[in-house]
């Protein structure tokens, strides 16, 4: 009994070890930047150098994996399924969130008793929709698509890749072209797992930057917006995301997630990045038993157009900035447009820190509110980014959930050859193992 016990205790260590230690940098490092304040910034190239290696290697990574299972897929009416019913659930579950904290702004007023002394500010660019729809979907030169910054590009460009190789292949079952993009897949998860032994440090030193950087400023006269965003992504995370894993499998639907969505939690709180959290969210669907085919199109895609988290944050920032302008958020008509913003500022900006610059400056065109309010909007998303990273990261992975039991049916969970130990198993991995 004692040795079972010891062994148990063993396994459990070893299952939980990366996490644990990936925690204790994180803590570490918001302590030394408490500490330390803006001299911990001193500490933001080791934090950088864990996010360019990251960066570096998942750009590959999507461009193969999406490739590969394209390009294997047999059934091509079941692709075009996946991919109706992914941007299907990516819209309704955007105007969900955005419905949500709508109702909490509406009892909760974020802007209320603020008074802020706004300084100049040029007025920025009128933005031209049809440009930035193009620039979102395409680039004008192929080595510019091998870049964190065109993700959506990437995709398109993946994917049709990958129908085009399975379109030019049919009936060769041995492609080499298929073998070598699965390899190469293969290669840069390996490529992950390494760079994620240096990540207690790195994400580490990133904290210990960013709270010593903007940690003074919650203090400021805006703190109630950003004070309030925290638990309202909470509470979204709790409800919504537990009703939509219920929808997808039932209980064991809600077990299985929760077992396992801890590490994309930390990972996309550290990072900031969707898309740094990708390798991830890869790991804990495969363990949920999601078919590849259907996470391996799902999260890249969701990692730049499904942001839950940025609908949340841009409605904040429009209740924030009609309160400060003393008009009434309410009303059917406002309450629309401010949905239609925030699904669009999901679909514009990247799964990269600080993204949401341009959706600021989207907002206060839209509104015809002063410009020199934009200094503060961005500050808002900068302290509110890594929360509602945390909600764009892990709604991919509940979204892909949700596509297997509407495109696989309700038994999905049970349709694959991996064990209920392997399903169940453990979620404390941040390292693809």
């Amino acid at each position: 009994m004692m040795s079972s016990e010891k062994i148990s205790k063993k396994s459990v260590f070893k299952n939980y070890k990366s996490l644990i230690l990936l925690v204790l940098g994180i803590v570490v490092g918001c302590i030394v930047g408490l500490i330390y304040k803006e001299k911990a910034v001193v500490l933001k190239p080791f934090g950088q150098l864990f996010l360019n290696m990251m960066f570096t290697a998942v750009v590959p990574l999507v461009f193969f994996s999406l490739s590969s299972s394209i390009a294997k897929m047999t059934n091509m009416k079941r692709l075009g399924k996946i991919l109706r019913h992914s941007l299907m659930v990516f819209v309704i579950t955007g105007i969900i969130a955005s419905v949500f904290i709508i109702m909490v702004v509406s009892v909760f007023p974020p802007a209320q008793g603020v008074e802020i002394d706004f300084g100049g500010y040029e007025e920025p660019a009128k933005m031209n929709i049809l440009d930035q729809v193009v620039s979102a979907i395409s680039v004008n030169d192929f080595n510019l698509i091998l870049s964190k910054g065109a993700m959506l590009p990437l995709i398109i460009f993946s994917i049709t890749l990958g129908y085009c190789i399975r379109f030019v292949s049919k009936g060769n079952e041995n492609n080499s072209v298929v073998s070598f993009l699965d390899i190469m897949a293969e290669a840069f998860m390996k490529m992950i797992r390494i760079i994620m032994l240096y990540a207690p440090i790195g994400l580490g030193a990133y904290f210990a930057a960013l709270i010593g950087e903007f940690g003074s400023q919650l203090l400021g006269a805006y703190s109630r917006a950003v004070i309030m965003f925290y638990p309202i992504c909470v509470a979204y995370f709790l409800t919504a995301f537990t009703l939509y894993v219920y929808f997808a499998g039932g209980i064991k639907g809600v077990k299985v997630f929760y077992k396992n969505i801890f590490p994309s939690v930390v990972t996309s709180l550290a990072t900031q990045s969707s898309i740094a959290t990708l390798p991830t969210n890869l790991a804990a669907t495969k363990r949920m038993n999601v078919k590849d085919d259907i996470s391996n199109i799902i999260l890249p895609m969701g990692a730049t157009i499904h942001m839950d988290g940025t609908a949340l944050t841009s409605l904040m920032k429009i209740a924030f900035l009609f309160g400060i302008f003393g008009l009434e958020f309410s009303g059917i008509g406002v309450w629309s447009t401010a949905i239609l913003i925030s699904v669009m500022s999901g679909v514009i900006l990247s799964g990269i820190p600080g993204g949401g610059m341009m959706g600021c400056i989207m907002i206060v065109s839209f509104y015809g509110f002063n410009p020199e309010v934009l200094p503060i909007v961005v500050t808002i998303g900068l302290l509110t980014d890594a929360v509602a990273t945390m909600i764009n990261s892990t709604g991919d992975v509940v979204v892909s959930m949700m596509v297997s039991r509407t495109v696989d049916g309700r038994h999905w969970m049970e349709k694959t050859d991996g064990n209920k130990e392997e399903i169940l198993g453990s979620s404390a991995e941040v390292s693809l193992n």
